[in-house]
């Protein structure tokens, strides 16, 4: 036997599909402070305007405004920490979900026995992705939007396709 005849445990199979899905933020950490810089200054002006009126507790309920919409941009800024990555090899399927706090969730499925199911709206497209197999369902892809996930089940169609062909055997390399 030759060492290219050696079968190497270590050596991980090819992988036919990987993507690293996150959820979509239009706004970046330097947006949020000039943003939230804006709104104080706005704030505090129109305050400050009450107060001068001689409506001094306005002041404090524009203050609190901008605290609440500081806090919405912390826990949506927390969100976007989740993330869903998937790896088709012509052996298995994997789904790993971690949630905005860190729970991890893993699916190992077989990928010649899933079947991907889409939930479709006439007017809107593509709602839901789910991953079937043996009765369990298994929603994927939910932080990409109606275009992206047409785009992203044809590509995971195909690394499934791929899968069921088997692996590809090539003597060269």
């Amino acid at each position: 036997m030759t060492a290219g005849n050696d079968f190497d445990p270590a050596q991980a199979e090819p992988e036919l599909f990987s993507a690293l899905l996150t959820p979509h933020r239009s706004l970046n950490r330097t947006g949020f402070i000039v943003l939230m810089a804006f709104l104080s200054v706005i704030s505090f002006a129109a305050g400050f305007a009450f107060w001068l009126m001689g409506a001094w507790p306005v002041f404090g309920f524009f203050g609190l405004d901008v605290l609440l919409i500081y806090w919405a941009f912390k826990v949506n800024f927390r969100r976007a920490k989740a993330t869903e990555e998937i790896l088709v090899t012509s052996s298995e399927l994997r789904v790993r979900r971690v949630s905005h706090r860190g729970h991890v969730v893993e699916w190992v499925l077989n990928p010649l026995w899933v079947q991907l199911d889409q939930k479709t709206h006439a007017e809107f497209g593509i709602e839901k992705l789910y991953l079937v197999s043996r009765g369990r369902r298994v929603s994927i892809a939910s932080f990409l939007g109606p275009d992206e996930k047409a785009s992203f089940a044809k590509a995971l169609l195909a690394a499934l396709q791929a899968a069921k062909r088997g692996p590809t055997y090539n003597p060269v390399s």
